[in-house]
């Protein structure tokens, strides 16, 4: 986009686009919109049903189960592949209806620029699309109008225009004609340029198009967003536990497989023993249970005004330590209101305010944000007192305008503008009723007054008035002068009443906020003072510009109110976080902060933000506040929290079962577990942890932000896995010797003694490995004792004991011959009895130690 444009004489412009005032013709219009595109901005496309169904297949353990399915239906095992394969349809199918039935409650949201334009087209104003218009067309600008494209301004009368979106700034922005601009300026800087995504506050102007589509400033933000989002916390958390295990599982089954084959010396039953022990290795149910924790993750939050578009967001949600926000309707109000009206002595004055709404009330045109924000205090009548007489409209030269009235029986003139402007033509001050004349040194200190009230972040406006004899009826801007000054008006974007609330319920929740802004680093710090942030340091984007990496990530990590930043630089702010090992979430609603909310965590948008931040959102406020985000963060967190009891207690079972089997399959004469019965336990185990999502949380885990520690989940895995297979280990010598399970090797035995102790040694192992590992998830799933300080949802008591029911109950049903299953002695259930109790303590031991030895995680 070439800055210079905005700084070209009008000639050379209008020569470089090939147009001039009267605009273009149709004809060239259409040859220049057939050379350069439409003028349209990308915001995302959407995959295919099947696209999308196939882009979660990528998953590493779908596509393991999916291979251990055709494996077994290859080797004519059909129950094995009917089992595994309803596993990655559920989990698969279950992931894509949840996150299209949040997708679509965002897709009816308005677009963020109107359909058409007013544009000279063959020295006529028409009507056209929005994508037909480029550069070279002369476009007609009233209020209420959005800007189509970027423009340089050609006329303007009282123009004002709203930036907000692009640059986080609340106030009014005034623009003109003027074509005296420094070449070197930042592009928003320039007072004679408006950009697409901006939008018309007050006033009419004329400007030529010089840039179109995606080479706007917001199109280039928006094709910065199409670019593929790096990986989140979550996503790598998942991603390392995923290849943690099927690292492991590679390891454990080909160890199977070889030792199985050697010692039984039949290969085939090797194959189908080891597919199965993959399987029971797998935490296949891990996609399903996420995509079930975080369901449930975004029902609640939909409760609480917040729309979760991306359910892996949720668990960053709560993992997330630093909150970076701008300012502008998140701490703020996000409109403007009439704060002080003081006199010189910075005095509240009711004169100042009184004369300040009469200029504004009669005034003629378009009023802008001030103006109304005066007016807001209908308590003033002065339609009875008062009468207007003239009016000097306001310029970009003289940067203030006057009104005459006619008021207790003088023509008054009150002048309102800049404070440099106004005081320029005064010639005295007023105090109470005294005046006096506005020597230098009182000049010098009225100005220090104003700069006072703007480094306290005010928007600030002079008012002076001269009064004349009622015989004067016409006025002109000569009469702008010998003004006596009255005092000042100071307009703020005020804090919200929760933005203090907000920001101490996140501090106590472990999230620092940060607050990155646009505007400038003065109003930001009243913004800040307002709501009671402490503020550790402050740092702008010119500052930030002239650092060195080291030095930026340094200054970044310290400052918490960063100001005056630019769109890349809100971007590299929220990187360089992360990659000092911050979870990092940011919230934001205009185009500038798009880039931000994409290189974050988690990104979070409001629902009346532009299209393209909503676009980048992965989670959408119904309302703009930091208060709604704790209720979100906590949330987060008791997702996460139960993701983390499903990975623990499969990781830990898992690993300890693994240690049986291969023990097992070398000392013992037969299998441990036939490969059926292998998968009818991984199935029932799985089915008993369908209640993880509904389960409760201690509340001291969700204290503070909880994270993804693979070294923590392997250590966990080493430390309590071996547990259960001390008593798996205890199964098989009470089974051997104790049930008589050793005759299988009496060389007299016949075919069916055989058949029968086999059976019996299986369905004792059976019985006990889905006990154990059933019971063990009260004990794992807090750190507190359980049962007694913390006890599990009913869904979970309701899983789980209908699981251990099942596990007893099976050697008894019918099912127990095509499981090859038999009776067990009733004694056996008084030994498992005091297994399940001796293991229940010493794993809640281990626990103990674990949680005080490595921490909780």
């Amino acid at each position: 986009m070439p800055g210079n444009r905005y700084a070209l004489p009008e000639p050379e412009l209008f020569q470089q686009l090939d147009s001039s005032t009267n605009g273009l013709t149709s004809e060239k219009a259409s040859s220049v919109r057939d050379e350069i595109g439409p003028n349209a901005v990308a915001v995302g496309g959407k995959h295919t049903v099947l696209l999308d169904l196939l882009h979660r297949c990528r998953n590493p353990l779908v596509i393991q189960l999916l291979v251990i399915a055709i494996v077994s239906y290859l080797m004519g095992d059909i129950r094995s592949t009917v089992v595994v394969g309803g596993m990655v349809f559920l989990s698969v199918f279950l992931s894509y209806f949840q996150e299209s039935r949040s997708s679509r409650a965002v897709e009816k949201l308005q677009k963020l620029v109107r359909t058409t334009a007013t544009v000279l087209r063959d020295g006529k104003e028409v009507e056209v699309p929005l994508e037909d218009i480029v550069p070279g067309d002369i476009v007609i600008l009233a209020a209420g109008s959005l800007i189509p494209a970027d423009l340089r301004i050609l006329s303007a009368k009282d123009f004002f225009v709203s930036q907000s979106a692009l640059t986080g700034e609340s106030m009014p922005v005034e623009k003109n004609a003027e074509t005296n601009q420094p070449p070197n300026r930042a592009p928003f800087e320039y007072t004679n340029a408006c950009f697409m995504g901006s939008n018309v506050l007050s006033g009419s102007a004329r400007g030529v198009v010089v840039e179109t589509g995606a080479r706007t400033h917001f199109g280039a933000v928006a094709q910065k967003m199409m670019a593929k989002r790096e990986a989140t916390s979550f996503d790598l958390g998942v991603r390392s536990f995923t290849w943690l295990m099927i690292r492991f599982m590679v390891v454990m089954v080909s160890l199977t497989f070889l030792i199985v084959g050697l010692t039984k010396g039949n290969w085939a039953e090797a194959l189908l023993f080891a597919l199965s022990v993959a399987v029971g290795l797998t935490p296949e149910m891990l996609p399903m249970i996420i995509t079930v924790c975080l369901s449930k993750g975004a029902l609640m939050m939909s409760k609480k005004k917040v729309i979760v578009k991306h359910l892996h967001a949720i668990q960053n949600f709560g993992a997330m330590d630093v909150l970076c926000t701008d300012k502008t309707g998140t701490l703020t109000q996000d409109h403007v209101v009439l704060e002080r009206y003081v006199d010189v002595t910075n005095r509240s004055s009711e004169d100042v305010l009184r004369y300040a709404y009469m200029n504004s009330f009669y005034q003629t045109g378009l009023r802008n944000l001030l103006d109304r924000a005066i007016l807001a205090h209908t308590e003033l009548d002065v339609e009875r007192n008062c009468r207007k007489v003239d009016e000097i409209p306001f310029d970009f030269r003289r940067r203030r305008m006057s009104v005459v009235i006619d008021y207790e029986d003088r023509h008054v003139l009150i002048c309102k503008g800049a404070v440099e402007e106004v005081s320029s033509v005064c010639e005295n001050y007023q105090v109470d009723e005294d005046i006096n004349p506005l020597i230098k040194l009182i000049r010098d200190d009225l100005m220090d007054e104003y700069r006072h009230l703007s480094a306290d972040g005010y928007r600030v406006l002079a008012i002076a008035y001269r009064e004349f004899d009622r015989t004067k009826q016409t006025f002109s801007v000569a009469d702008e002068s010998g003004l006596t000054l009255l005092g000042y008006i100071a307009f703020f974007d005020p804090a919200k009443d929760t933005s203090a609330k907000a920001i101490e319920a996140l501090s106590r929740s472990g999230v620092a906020v940060k607050i990155l802004t646009g505007d400038n680093e003065l109003v930001t710090r009243k913004v800040c003072r307002d709501v009671a942030m402490t503020i550790t340091k402050v740092v702008t984007g010119p500052q930030l510009a002239t650092l060195d990496e080291e030095s930026f990530g340094r200054t970044v990590e310290e400052a918490n109110v960063l100001a005056r930043l630019t769109p890349d630089q809100k971007e590299k702010v929220i990187k360089t976080l992360r990659g000092r090992g911050h979870v990092v979430g940011f919230m934001g609603d205009g185009i500038n902060d798009v880039l931000a909310m994409k290189a974050a965590d988690v990104g979070i948008s409001v629902d009346t933000a532009v299209d393209v931040a909503k676009e980048s959102a992965d989670i959408i406020l119904l309302e703009k506040s930091l208060l709604v985000l704790e209720d979100g963060i906590i949330e987060g967190r008791k997702v996460f929290g139960n993701i983390i009891k499903y990975i623990r207690m499969g990781a830990s079972s898992n690993f300890g079962n693994m240690f049986s089997v291969v023990g097992g399959a070398y000392f013992l004469p037969f299998l441990p577990m036939a490969p059926i019965q292998v998968l009818v336990n991984n199935l029932l185990y799985d089915v008993s942890q369908v209640g993880i999502p509904l389960d409760h949380v201690d509340e001291e885990y969700l204290a503070k932000p909880r994270r993804w520690n693979i070294k923590s989940i392997r250590n966990f895995m080493f430390f309590v896995g071996p547990i259960s297979s001390i008593f798996d280990y205890a199964t098989f010598f009470l089974m051997l010797y104790f049930f008589g399970c050793i005759a299988f090797k009496d060389p007299s035995a016949t075919d069916a003694a055989k058949t029968h102790w086999e059976q019996l040694f299986h369905t004792g192992w059976f019985v006990e490995s889905l006990l154990t590992q059933t019971l063990i998830v009260h004990i794992i799933r807090t750190q507190r004792i359980p049962f007694i300080q913390s006890c599990a949802s009913r869904t979970m008591l309701f899983t789980t004991v209908a699981v251990m029911a099942c596990a007893a109950w099976l050697p008894y049903s019918p099912l127990a011959k095509t499981l090859g299953l038999v009776r067990l002695p009733a004694i056996y259930f008084v030994w498992i009895a005091g297994f399940l109790l001796v293991y229940s303590v010493m794993t809640h031991f281990v626990k103990t130690w674990f949680a005080k030895r490595f921490g909780a995680s």
